[in-house]
This record gives structure tokens, sequence and C-alpha cells, in this order.
């Protein structure tokens, strides 16, 4: 029987996930069929870092709770390549130090590519948020999907690269060391045997 929280049947990774104390604060919006999916990386974001909250995207019913997030909050920014958006850069410390440039709400879009798109082309409140996107500092190393696209990270590559540009080296890369393990372990379970 798999376990309910990693889903794992032969090797429960429960008491190996990564905890990080830090500020990063990010909102998951998530595509309902992500849920559903074996493959996502989300729920690694969510246990390794306090500050994540995940979102179920609607196209009618924004939800309530990240709307007046993304109200109270100074620096809401939204994670999504477009033709819109700019290069995410670190903070420098006199930048942290202005108003303006508070500590970010990091909004990120968990689907595939091309839910993510369509995410985006249908919610005009996401639109409206300054748009950013990363350069990321290496491939990713995801290989549960098919057709990705080169540049592509999955969710929690994602949050790895935030953690690098908040200055979190040690912390990005203890959990690049927990995905990569966590994909050894996932094949494994697929495939029937224990690591």
């Amino acid at each position: 029987m798999a376990c309910a929280v990693c889903g794992f049947k032969h090797h429960c990774l429960c008491e190996q996930f990564p905890s990080f104390e830090h500020p990063i604060q990010m909102a998951l919006l998530c595509h309902p069929n992500e849920l559903k999916r074996a493959t996502n990386t989300g729920k690694l974001l969510l246990n390794a870092l306090p500050n994540a909250q995940q979102f179920l995207w609607s196209r009618t019913n924004p939800a309530p709770e990240l709307l007046d997030l993304i109200a109270s909050h100074p620096n809401p920014v939204l994670l999504f390549p477009s033709e819109h958006s700019q290069v995410l850069e670190a903070y420098s410390t006199e930048q942290s130090a202005s108003q303006s440039l508070a500590p970010r709400l990091y909004i990120v879009l968990d689907a595939t590519w091309q839910e993510a798109k369509k995410m985006w082309r249908q919610s005009p409140w996401l639109q409206a948020l300054p748009q950013y996107h990363l350069q990321a500092s290496s491939l990713s190393n995801y290989s549960l999907r098919r057709n990705q696209n080169d540049g592509n990270l999955c969710t929690c590559e994602v949050g790895i690269e935030l953690m690098r540009l908040e200055g979190l080296e040690s912390q990005a890369e203890q959990l690049t060391e927990f995905l990569d393990y966590y994909l050894q372990v996932f094949q494994a379970d697929r495939s029937g045997h224990a690591l």
C-alpha cells in the first residue's frame, strides 16, 4: 500500500524530506490536473519551505485567499516567461532595504507547460501582475514527463533557483540532492523495486 503523503509503496521518503527555515514566500497556483499526478514536484516545495502555500486554479473563480494575499503583499511577482516578462535577479543589500523592493511573494504556476500557458491566458488577474522569468543556473534533471522543452524546469527546480537567487545556496544544494534522490526512488517504486 502506498504512503498517503509521499505516494511511494516500497520506499517511504517522508522522514527524509528536507525542511528549511527562511523567509521565501511562495504561492503555488496548482492546475486541478496536477493534484492527480504522481509526478508533481510542487509537494516537495510545500514540505521543504515553511512559507509556501498551495492554491487551486480555476478559470472562473480565482482563489479568494490568494487574491487577498496578493492584495496585502507589497511585492507580488508572477514567475511566467512571456514577451512582457523580465529576468528575475537577486536583490542586492541596498535594494532589499528599499520599501519598493520589499521581499517578494513569488507566484508559481504548478502545472505542465501547456496547462500553465492556458492558466495565464485565461486569467487576466495573473496577466496584471509583474511578470518575471528565471535564467536557470543549470539544465533540468527532471525526467518524469515527456515533451519537456529546453529551459523548462519542474516546480521543485523553480523553487531551487529562487533559493539560489535569495542567497540560500547550501539549502538549494540540499534540495537539489533530495530531488535527484526522489527521482531515483520514483523510478524504482514504479518498477516495483526498493532501492
